[in-house]
């Protein structure tokens, strides 16, 4: 069984204007975020979307001192980039669709995912979205670490660093055997 984790592909993340941007390289991802998202609905694939959160003015958490807020609760900077926010929403109520609040880079940290992936006998995630070197690294290497086979859709994540973007296809391949497609 496998499962595809959409990683914070949000306005804030992608869109021109948005408060922490990887601009065109995450902008190009749309259709093939969207179609691998479709494909993986589908097929009655297990979906989940990993988006981070933030509450407004939480100056304890750690990003705060690193980066400017971003995907703060309640705003539009939080909503699902493009078409994939029309996917969201016409299969919220689907129950191999889960939308899952994440507030540290790994999708795993402080959050349900690996119970509801080891639920349905997922044994292979498959990621996109945002930033690779940044969530999309964090989650890959929690689930290496939690024996999950790992799949990353090379053609489905982007980084505002396009060293660190490169280095972390490496190392997911080199390092995590993640096979990168």
């Amino acid at each position: 069984m496998k499962a595809l984790i959409n990683i914070d592909y949000t306005n804030d993340f992608v869109a021109e204007d948005g408060a922490l941007t990887c601009g065109k390289p995450g902008q190009v991802l749309e259709g093939e975020i969207v179609r691998l998202t479709k494909e993986f609905i589908d097929n009655n694939d297990y979906v989940v979307f990993a988006i981070d959160m933030h509450k407004e003015n939480d100056n304890l958490h750690p990003e705060t001192k690193l980066f400017p807020p971003h995907n703060i609760e309640g705003t539009d900077g939080r909503l699902l980039y493009g078409e994939l926010q029309n996917v969201w929403e016409n299969n919220k109520d689907n129950p191999n669709v889960y939308w899952m609040d994440k507030t540290r880079y790994s999708a795993f940290a402080g959050t349900d995912l690996e119970i509801k992936l080891r639920e349905r006998g997922i044994t292979e995630i498959h990621l996109v979205g945002v930033c690779t070197d940044i969530c999309i690294l964090h989650t890959a290497v929690d689930a290496y670490n939690r024996g999950f086979k790992v799949v990353v859709h090379k053609n489905g994540v982007a980084s505002f660093n396009q060293t660190g973007h490169e280095w972390a296809l490496q190392h997911f391949a080199e390092t995590l055997g993640a096979k990168v497609v």
